[in-house]
């Protein structure tokens, strides 16, 4: 199982939201970049980029921060906010990021989904953040009538092979992921599943991986010392190596 550090940008800083919401931001670091190496030194194998400020207005607010994050490490990283156009989604590739990840569009704007698909493939990558089962658009604000199974049924049709579910409830809470419906969703579908919010434990991790999930995001739980992430990863490594 890939764990895919998160870093959220917010005002150029890095910051966690709790439960999503704008007005409950905790900054941690004044330099992302300087955060990303730390990860990648810390044994992190693919970087989990978040632009708030995108994800809140629609456009690719810190672009520039996040070219300059992607140069620094030798990792592939994945970006998600406000990507709602090819145009953005073509500037983020063209800055060499490795996985572009949809959100909002992916509920509003089935032809977008299609295109991005048929032009980048596995590259492309869907977040459905739901609230109680219901997903939640345009920067967790508001839910949409939409059940989250049902639209990760459709988007497996469509192609898609990467898929980040995040139960909203749970996220910067550190209470654990929800189990429960990523182990639907994992038996439901053929797609990659990497489950966020409120991964903060070794324990966490270590059930997610016995679930077979391809992957798990944690970021508040690295910064505020619940998870030793260069102690996990080099246990893991041992593991396989032994």
């Amino acid at each position: 199982m890939i764990i895919l550090p998160a870093i959220d940008i917010k005002n150029q800083k890095c910051v966690r939201l709790s439960q999503g919401k704008k007005d409950q931001e905790t900054i941690y670091f004044d330099d992302p970049v300087a955060v990303a190496k730390d990860l990648e030194e810390k044994g992190a194998e693919y970087l989990h980029i978040i632009d708030l400020d995108g994800a809140f207005d629609g456009l690719p607010v810190n672009l520039k921060l996040i070219s300059d994050m992607v140069q620094s490490v030798n990792i592939p990283v994945q970006v998600g906010g406000g990507i709602r156009n090819m145009e953005t989604a073509d500037a983020y590739i063209d800055i060499g990021v490795g996985r572009i990840i949809i959100g909002t569009q992916a509920v509003e704007n089935t032809p977008f989904i299609e295109q991005l698909i048929h032009r980048y493939d596995e590259q492309i990558c869907v977040s459905l953040d739901a609230n109680h089962g219901m997903v939640a658009v345009k920067g967790w604000v508001e839910t949409s009538a939409v059940e989250a199974l049902a639209l990760a049924t459709k988007l497996e049709r469509l192609g898609l092979s990467t898929l980040v579910y995040t139960d909203i409830s749970k996220d910067g809470m550190l209470t654990g992921p929800n189990f429960q419906m990523l182990d639907l969703l994992n038996r439901s579908l053929n797609m990659n599943i990497i489950a966020a919010g409120g991964v903060a434990t070794e324990a966490h991790l270590d059930q997610l991986e016995d679930m077979g999930i391809y992957g798990a995001i944690t970021g508040k739980a690295i910064y505020e010392g619940t998870l030793d992430l260069k102690a996990y990863l080099d246990r893991k490594r041992e593991e396989n190596v032994g």
